[in-house]
């Protein structure tokens, strides 16, 4: 009995170290050489030097002279330790009703019309209810708004939306979409918007500067 429980036990340790303290280990190390800024949460600075978020987690801009992200269904919103969606299903009265609200309180703050076509992602919440980006279209429905109340043209802003926008990933995976703490902390900073995103005729996608400056520092419409 003791010569099949030794070789058992051995052969546990030595899959607990190697897959559970090297492996990870060795993938962390060349993670942070290779990819820094990801391999540290991709984390955002401010003006101060202070961290103020991530890039890849939503916060609760509510301030009309920021854009707006999707809403959220993490603990009270945006809540990054209680990462949730609402878990209600497509026939839910509940989940109709709180998307038609949604819906209403979107076109008002953007002064659209009350029968306004609008994106899926201004109404809906994400499984992780901490998607950090939106849709480009969403975002420009957001441009009027946003250039009111920083005193900007339109044309303006909306070039931020466009510099901003990234493409599919690989020119394949995905859809276009804008982050949106990205694209508010440039417009706080004041800074050059890069050129805006491109997607060739031949279904490559050319991802914006504001992706590259990043690592530095649903299309249906509802009713």
């Amino acid at each position: 009995m003791l010569k099949q429980i030794r070789p058992a036990l051995v052969s546990t340790i030595v899959m607990m170290i190697g897959t559970g303290l090297l492996f990870p280990a060795v993938i962390t190390g060349i993670a942070t050489v290779i990819f820094p800024h990801q391999a540290h949460g991709s984390l955002v600075k401010g003006a101060n030097g202070t961290t103020v978020g991530s890039f890849l987690i939503a916060q609760g801009f509510s301030d009309p002279k920021y854009f707006h992200p999707r809403p959220s269904s993490a603990g009270n919103g945006y809540d990054a330790s209680a990462s949730s969606g609402s878990n209600l299903g497509p026939t839910s009265k509940h989940l109709i009703d709180m998307t038609d609200s949604l819906a209403v309180a979107y076109r008002a703050e953007n002064g659209l019309p009350p029968d306004a076509m609008i994106p899926a992602d201004a109404v809906t919440r994400s499984g992780s209810g901490l998607d950090p980006e939106i849709s480009p279209t969403n975002a420009r429905l957001q441009v009027a708004r946003v250039a009111k109340a920083r005193g900007m043209s339109e044309a303006d802003v909306r070039a931020y939306v466009d510099g901003y926008t990234r493409g599919r990933d690989l020119s394949v995976f995905g859809e276009p979409r804008v982050n949106v703490l990205q694209l508010n902390l440039a417009l706080d900073r004041g800074e050059k918007p890069p050129p805006p995103y491109v997607e060739h005729s031949t279904g490559l996608a050319r991802w914006g500067f504001a992706e590259e400056r990043a690592m530095e520092m649903p299309r249906q419409g509802w009713k």
